[in-house]
């Protein structure tokens, strides 16, 4: 039996316009990523490089943020959240451009 390949053809993803609209951190945020607004995707990325840089990420279970002093007024005061709840927490910490 002959093998049939489908040919796809390449299409580029077209970026959400809602993803890559400015979003304003408030001055909680504006602490750990800067006061101007910026595009969710460089928000969570420079949250990453924070979190990076600062050995925040738990290093036995490592689905977990553990909160620096900057981070607790974000975090709500927790001291640790996971990677998922910490979406949630940031996204009240941000207002639409």
């Amino acid at each position: 039996m002959p093998k049939t390949t489908a040919k796809k053809t390449a299409t580029k993803r077209k970026p959400n316009a809602a993803f890559m609209k400015p979003v304003q951190p408030d001055e909680k945020l504006s602490a750990i990523v800067g006061s101007k607004p910026l595009p969710r995707s460089e928000l969570t990325k420079k949250l990453w490089d924070y979190i990076k840089k600062n050995g925040l990420q738990d290093k036995k279970k490592r689905t977990q943020i553990n909160a620096d002093d900057a981070m607790k007024p974000v975090f709500n005061g927790k001291s640790q959240v996971s990677m998922f709840e910490m979406t949630k927490l940031v996204s009240g910490h941000l207002k639409s451009s």
